[in-house]
């Protein structure tokens, strides 16, 4: 068999696997990408379907997306015990993970860092830059050393112990980091597109949290459309190349 019906086969065997923290922050063009490569991508929704660890079995990747709680909110939402759980067994069989906001804090969380308030709380977009060791990182090689990025969250990670940091901002400085040769946390949001970015606004909204520019956040989620489509696929392509890796 040829190394790349090899990957086909195990395409069609392996799942990725989604872990949804709330209604609004799905998936978005993530699940899309995915999806259009013929993946059997797995939603699982934490606040409704209960998360074991025998998921990991034909498991491709974990993707953990964002959500409104704190990491550190146990108590109000035990499923976050659970995915560090999770995510804990994934690190140990070297199952290519990607956290994303919320996400991102979870895996550091899983990796013994500490979650706290961030110096600043960002809400819109943001410059983030790739450092030095981005040149070398799989996943981050062929982005622009400056990305603009949607923000939204008041907590950040510390850089675990033994991680890559691979991007730093001027308000918040852990941006992105690699933990091992296949496990990343982005602090910001690749997956929103313009819709979706509008509708969080819109929700905060009628929920009377008025204390941005939301206008102007939507505003520039349209003019950004093209540049932050085309970094997040880069994204995707060299996470998917990662992930195929991983089963040779």
């Amino acid at each position: 068999m040829k190394s790349t019906d090899h990957l086909a086969d195990l395409k069609h065997t392996k799942s990725v696997i989604i872990l949804q923290h709330s209604d609004a922050e799905g998936p978005g063009t993530l699940q899309t990408f995915f999806t259009d490569l013929g993946w059997n991508v797995r939603l699982i929704h934490l606040g409704i379907n209960r998360l074991d660890l025998s998921e990991l079995i034909g498991c491709a990747c974990v993707i953990s997306m964002g959500g409104p709680m704190n990491v550190y909110e146990t108590d109000k939402y035990p499923f976050l015990k659970s995915e560090e759980d999770f995510l804990k067994m994934a690190l140990a069989r070297r199952i290519p993970i990607l956290g994303i906001c919320l996400g991102s804090q979870m895996l550091a969380k899983a990796c013994g860092a500490k979650v706290i308030k961030s110096p600043v709380k960002e809400i819109g977009w943001y410059t983030v830059k790739a450092t030095p060791a981005a040149k070398r990182d799989a996943l981050f090689a062929s982005l622009m050393p400056e990305l603009k990025v949607f923000q939204w969250h008041e907590d950040m990670f510390e850089l675990p112990a033994n991680a890559v940091l691979l991007a730093t901002g001027d308000g918040c400085e852990t941006q992105a980091f690699r933990m091992g040769k296949n496990a990343y946390g982005f602090q910001f949001h690749i997956e929103a597109d313009p819709d979706m970015i509008e509708n969080w606004m819109h929700e905060c909204i009628r929920a009377g949290k008025t204390d941005f520019d939301y206008k102007q956040i939507i505003k520039q989620a349209y003019e950004y459309r093209d540049q932050s489509k085309m970094q997040a696929y880069n994204i995707y392509r060299n996470f998917h190349i990662i992930i195929e890796q991983s089963f040779l």
